[in-house]
């Protein structure tokens, strides 16, 4: 959950999960629609599925235990070298380093070297008997993420307070290191077409070339060509909305029917046991004003 989302969204989506699914043999019981529900609004559902992939592997194949072998571990769906190593060291306490971009930070600062320039698996095994000096390895792993995102931050760190600035480069260097990456932003401008109809259903399909949100129940949704004028259909609002690196400039236009093309299916504007991903939502959030 915590990949690519901060800690205090997740929080309250893994008490709920945790809560529902108290062990390994419980979550691998489950099903995608079940497991998809409860992750709605976390965004980046491949790490649901995933998760559930994962749980039916271990408990089928592992006795519902980790394996300890990380190129086993890295056969496991989603789990790369960040996650193996991740796992360890929190599991299993073995002298391992989580490499994400908080400790590429702390590392990168500390010797005032541009991250780009670093090969952090040599370094980090030329420097083990410097690193792993503790039989706590897990607190380790952990305390390293936490150091880079509460401490060592991306903009503003706390240089002056901090219990490394004596041995630190960068806080040294009248030459510091810029390692802010600037998030490349593309603008997407979409046209998204809802069938309605009096009974306060939305028509959705999967059957759409649209590369995000691709598995996912969605309305009609075209790239917006200003030559062509979209007949028949009622314009109800432009609005804004962001995935990841993408801003949306969108129209949205509806028609009432009692007809829908193949493919399309009806769907509450309220009641779903499906899931509704955010970018969904906030359609249904514009059209429901309808009534």
């Amino acid at each position: 959950m915590l990949q690519q989302t901060q800690v205090k969204t997740v929080i309250p989506y893994f008490n709920k999960f945790t809560k529902k699914f108290k062990t390994i043999k419980a979550l691998s019981k489950s099903n995608e629609k079940e497991i998809l529900k409860m992750w709605e609004g976390l965004g980046y559902y491949r790490r649901a599925r995933n998760l559930l992939a994962c749980s039916k592997i271990l408990v089928e194949n592992y006795n519902s235990r980790l394996p300890k072998s990380i190129a086993e571990i890295k056969k496991l769906p989603g789990v790369g070298d960040y996650t193996a190593n991740a796992l360890l060291g929190l599991i299993y306490n073995e002298p391992r380093i989580a490499v994400d971009g908080n400790v590429k930070r702390v590392f990168s600062r500390n010797m005032n070297i541009e991250e780009k320039k670093i090969n952090f698996d040599k370094f980090i095994e030329k420097n083990k008997k410097k690193l792993f000096v503790t039989n706590h390895n897990d607190d380790f792993i952990e305390a390293l993420m936490e150091f880079g995102a509460l401490e060592c931050k991306p903009k503003d760190p706390n240089c002056i307070t901090c219990c490394l600035n004596k041995t630190c480069k960068y806080f040294k260097s009248d030459k510091k290191i810029n390692n802010i990456r600037n998030k490349m932003i593309k603008n997407k401008n979409y046209d998204i077409f809802c069938y309605i109809n009096k009974k306060k259903q939305i028509a959705l399909t999967k059957n759409k070339q649209i590369s995000f949100l691709k598995n996912f129940n969605l309305p009609e949704i075209k790239e917006t060509n200003k030559s062509l004028k979209n007949k028949n259909w009622i314009f109800l609002k432009n609005y804004k909305n962001s995935i990841s690196n993408l801003k949306l400039n969108i129209n949205l236009y509806y028609k009432f029917s009692n007809k829908i093309p193949q493919k399309f299916n009806w769907y509450s504007l309220k009641d779903n046991k499906e899931l509704i991903p955010s970018f969904t939502k906030k359609i249904f959030l514009q059209v429901s004003t309808l009534f």
